[in-house]
């Protein structure tokens, strides 16, 4: 699990948005990207990024 202080500091690292935790990772609306959750650690390589029409 994540922490609360954690998700208030994590943004997106291509806009520098507002990420929102969801159960398939963090999502940025803005880039329409969600970045995984591994082992209960956020992949924020923009790289590992996968767009949000491919989780829907």
């Amino acid at each position: 699990m994540i922490s609360k202080e954690l998700l208030e500091i994590l943004v997106c690292p291509k806009c520098k948005g507002e990420l929102k935790l969801t159960k398939e990772g963090l999502v940025c609306e803005r880039c329409k990207l969600i970045y995984p959750i591994k082992e209960d650690i956020p992949i924020m390589l923009i790289e590992e990024a996968k767009p949000i029409n491919e989780h829907k």
